[in-house]
């Protein structure tokens, strides 16, 4: 639910109450800056990671997370600093350019702190515990994401994005306290972390909620987030809701309602319409800024484009609506010709172009239509793709969904194959010219990301009788199998053939539901049992008899296990892992699956809508066990 609810900028507090945001006499950082800097060095220049690599010539002293860098912030008795981001993320740029190439600032940190920096596509686990203690005390959080931690990896206080004049003062007024009070200051975020484990491991109702109950539940809690206007969950920005809306898609399908499916179509018709899309080359962008879907938030994630063509697929099917059918073509069309050119898909596209121009990649301004298109294709691309409005976005037009090309067909008295063919070579004209623009690549190919998009792949090239999918889909399986698994574990990543980042709970679990699907398409029984592997292997890594572990090696106190994963952009991987076991054809995993089914029941009646995967796990799984209410 992290995404949901994410936002730019926040005012830290302390988890114990202490207000960070008063200015200080900058006589006071003045006096910081007097004193030598620690003999630290930026760790980053070579990282095979993009995101890292960047910061390479940062004048912070950035250091590598691991045991040793824990160890030294002990030793030396400072707080860690840990920012974490990821490549495509506009804001990381701009705190990037203007805080972390600040001399001032870079001297503040390296003098008084052990700076750290993680790509938290690699190192999930932890981003997702920091993202959670500044979720709880915020209220809100989202990247690039800033916590200050004690010498023991107590989290003391969290920020997203800062004006560097704020993100200075904090630290002085963080140091300065530190320095007067460290004992007391490490107790109460001790206490304090102590308490938010607490509230996250609550103790579960003890009945059951009856099946219809708890579906009656989720789709009631699903409907008051829902706006029925504009399609999408909540008031401010709108991300996709991929998990939520395939669960909702599953009730529509076996219960169907005449609201249900109001709110969903509307909802697949206004994102696959309006500025979530990229109507030029297709696929999707990863959320737009405000609720009426028209401005994106313009990076594009691999996983992004593999989960909403899986959710039209199935849309298609449920609504018997082939166009549907067509918008997961063309995602995937996208998605295949330019981030997986080669044996996998890289992360993402960022949401800056070279210069640093967020969207400049993607916008277009009235004098280049002039000079690309005749007057009759800039006329129709006007109409078509709403190319209007130059005066009031000095920035540039981002083309939306506009006429129809029957309706322009019709008010010109052509063919509609005649407009489609002057439509055709107005984005070809188009294209061509995006394509002399740079954009930047995050070209890491992530174990689990890769998974769903082969799991897409594979279900599109069965559902849509596309070989182009199957051979696609093909060329990831063998890269998945021979490239990021050893026969023993799966990697996260690889570079120049060396293991990068630590795999996760959800790179099992999503390359598990790749390969299943695979096996499905191409009848490989290998690859079926390849996947119960790696579902046994994360049953023996991530679960415990207090509940799921997101990774198998935590650093830090109060990561603890969960009884059940909240969904995010992403469905909740415990969730994939005991639906994949409940199906699966090996009796131990069935076994595990429908013991821990009724405990997890327990743990997401309360909150259903934040469990959508593991509702629709539990209720909608065709292995359904007499344990389960």
């Amino acid at each position: 639910m992290t995404e949901f609810f994410r936002s730019r900028r926040f005012s830290p507090v302390l988890p114990f109450g202490i207000k960070m945001w008063k200015k200080e006499a900058w006589g006071l950082l003045l006096c910081f800056f007097s004193l030598p800097a620690l003999a630290l060095q930026n760790q980053l220049a070579n990282s095979p990671s993009p995101y890292l690599a960047m910061h390479g010539d940062d004048p912070v002293h950035w250091q590598s997370w691991n045991a040793q860098t824990l160890a030294r912030a002990k030793k030396e008795g400072k707080l860690l600093f840990i920012s974490s981001g990821y490549f495509a993320c506009h804001w990381c740029h701009v705190m990037q350019r203007e805080s972390y190439q600040n001399a001032a600032i870079a001297r503040l940190l390296n003098t008084w702190f052990i700076p750290v920096k993680i790509d938290r596509e690699l190192n999930s686990a932890l981003d997702e515990h920091l993202i959670d203690f500044v979720q709880r005390t915020q209220g809100h959080a989202g990247w690039p994401l800033n916590v200050f931690l004690t010498p023991e990896g107590y989290p003391l206080a969290g920020l997203t994005y800062a004006p560097p004049e704020q993100f200075l003062t904090l630290l002085g007024r963080l140091q300065k306290m530190w320095q007067a009070e460290s004992s007391r200051v490490t107790e109460l975020a001790r206490q304090a972390l102590d308490e938010l484990v607490r509230q996250r491991q609550s103790r579960n109702p003890d009945n059951p909620l009856p099946e219809n109950e708890l579906l009656q539940k989720f789709l009631g809690s699903a409907m008051d987030l829902a706006d029925e206007m504009s399609g999408g969950f909540g008031q401010q920005n709108r991300f996709p809701m991929a998990p939520h809306l395939s669960a909702l898609l599953e009730i529509q399908a076996r219960k169907p309602s005449e609201s249900l499916a109001h709110f969903l179509r509307l909802t697949l018709d206004y994102m696959s319409a309006k500025g979530l899309r990229d109507h030029l080359a297709g696929g999707f962008f990863r959320y737009t800024v405000d609720p009426d879907w028209q401005t994106p938030h313009y990076e594009k994630m691999l996983y992004t484009q593999a989960l909403l063509a899986d959710l039209y697929l199935r849309a298609a099917q449920v609504f018997e609506e082939p166009v549907y059918a067509e918008v997961a073509r063309d995602t995937l069309a996208f998605a295949v010709g330019e981030m997986c050119n080669g044996e996998a898909c890289v992360a993402s596209f960022s949401a800056v172009d070279d210069k640093g121009v967020e969207g400049a990649y993607y916008l277009w301004k009235e004098e280049a239509l002039q000079q690309l298109l005749s007057a009759e294709l800039r006329e129709l691309a006007r109409e078509y793709w709403r190319l209007d409005g130059f005066e009031t976005r000095p920035e540039g037009v981002l083309p939306m969904g506009g006429v129809s090309a029957e309706a322009l067909a019709e008010s010109r008295n052509l063919p509609v194959a005649e407009i489609r063919k002057q439509l055709e070579q107005a984005r070809r004209l188009l294209l061509a010219a995006r394509g002399k623009r740079s954009l930047p690549v995050d070209d890491k190919r992530l174990a689990g990301w890769n998974g769903l998009m082969l799991f897409a792949l594979s279900k599109a090239a069965r559902q849509l009788d596309a070989p182009e999918f199957l051979a696609a889909a093909q060329k990831l399986r063998d890269y998945l199998v021979k490239q990021l698994w050893n026969g023993k574990q799966l990697h996260r990543a690889v570079h120049d053939g060396r293991p990068v980042g630590q795999a996760s709970l959800a790179d099992y679990a999503y390359v598990a539901r790749g390969l299943r699907q695979w096996a499905e398409t191409s009848g490989n029984q290998d690859d079926r049992r390849l996947a119960d592997a790696l579902l046994a292997m994360a049953w023996q890594y991530f679960h415990t008899d207090e509940g799921w572990l997101s990774s198998a090696r935590a650093l830090l106190p109060g990561m603890p296990s969960v009884q059940a994963q909240e969904d995010g952009a992403l469905p909740a991987a415990a969730a994939i892992v005991l639906r994949l076991s409940l199906t699966s054809e090996s009796k131990q995993l069935r076994g595990k699956a429908q013991q821990l089914a009724p405990e997890t029941w327990l743990a997401v009646q309360g909150n259903p809508f934040s469990y959508a995967s593991s509702i629709e796990a539990l209720l909608f799984s065709p292995a359904r066990s007499n344990q389960f209410p």
